[in-house]
């Protein structure tokens, strides 16, 4: 049974039909729903928002009313749902119980009509209250999220283009990044990273030598070995990449600012342009100092020829703990028939600059 009024429902649980509450509520203008005990209120108002439920227990030693409290507090949608217990007789031991179940508010009889009336309307504006913070929090939720897809496909927009860039300096460079991107995931997922932070470490990747379109081509086309002064400026591309990517509030700029400058550091501590050891770098860089010496040791260079696999893996193992993370190459190793596979599938070209 229900009565059409206001917008805001009250929903009432008692054993017989409570003409008197009902009446005691008709002038606060509110719709009224009826339930008989405990089952039916459980089943009706399982996912039902109300803005009152009002329990009218007309046998103080009955449990049955604490037990409903207690199961609609345990259904999400009545969680927060303001619940006024009417208990006949001495209710002291009742409203312990119900309180501790999780009544909002207990009252004995006999019942007066105006204070009934008065307590529910100020919990239905409770209620109204609630109920629209809750709406505009899903809101602001759904803005956030809006907003933080769009940065997201705005940073990967960035990074592209920036790839278009190296392209346009290297044809080859495409390849070449999609192989150490995809060593970078293998190596990034047999660490026990998470899937995210997998592909975004390979995504960063993308950017590790963004420095060399600061390279004359005279330097990064020779053919032959580079003098003293020509293998410096090419070290720079580590430097100025850093600096082409640094300072950004993205993310995954950010994680290729580090990916840029570290990529070239040693575990000995003998690589550039820092100097840093073990741990010092961080592990992005360790990922990707893995995965970008493999693909160019297969890789023709307009300076060498492409090394089989297996010879650039067995170059990786001998230089486990001087030039490479252990645990990096461990779990590149560990992931070598998805790396053979990356290769078959992407076969490195000729003269990758």
């Amino acid at each position: 049974m229900a009565t059409e009024a206001g917008d805001s429902l009250i929903a009432i649980v008692a054993a017989a039909t409570p003409l008197h509450l009902v009446s005691a509520l008709q002038p606060l203008d509110c719709a009224i729903r009826l339930f008989d005990r405990v089952q039916a209120a459980l089943g009706a108002l399982g996912d039902q928002p109300v803005d009152v439920i009002l329990i009218d227990d007309d046998d103080c030693a009955d449990p049955g009313a604490t037990r409903l409290i207690a199961a609609l507090r345990a259904q999400g949608e009545h969680a927060r749902t303001p619940i006024v217990l009417i208990a006949a007789g001495d209710a002291g031991a009742v409203r312990r119980a119900a309180v501790g179940a999780g009544a909002s508010d207990v009252m004995g009889q006999p019942l007066d009509p105006l204070d009934l009336r008065t307590r529910l309307h100020t919990l239905i504006e409770l209620s109204t209250v609630r109920r629209f913070a809750e709406r505009q929090a899903q809101l602001v939720a759904l803005s956030v999220e809006r907003a933080m897809v769009e940065s997201a496909a705005r940073e990967r927009e960035i990074i592209r283009r920036l790839m278009l860039a190296a392209q346009f300096r290297d044809d080859q460079a495409g390849d070449h990044l999609t192989r150490v991107a995809g060593c970078a995931i293998a190596i990034a997922e047999g660490l026990g990273l998470s899937k995210d932070e997998a592909n975004d470490i390979a995504l960063a990747s993308t950017m590790h030598d963004i420095g060399k379109i600061s390279i004359p081509d005279t330097i990064l086309r020779k053919p032959g070995a580079l003098s003293a002064e020509e293998r410096q400026e090419m070290q720079e591309h580590a430097l100025r990449g850093y600096h082409m990517l640094n300072d950004s509030p993205s993310h995954l700029l950010q994680l290729a600012s580090d990916i840029a400058l570290t990529h070239h550091e040693r575990w000995d501590g003998n690589g550039y342009p820092q100097g840093l050891k073990g741990t010092e770098i961080p592990l992005s860089g360790r990922i990707i100092a893995v995965a970008d010496v493999f693909d160019a040791l297969i890789s023709e260079r307009v300076y060498k020829t492409a090394w089989p696999p297996e010879k650039a893996r067995a170059y990786l193992e001998d230089n486990v703990g001087s030039h490479f993370d252990p645990d990096c190459v461990a779990a590149f190793l560990s992931r070598w028939s998805d790396i053979v596979l990356l290769v078959r599938e992407h076969r490195p070209k000729t003269k990758a600059a």
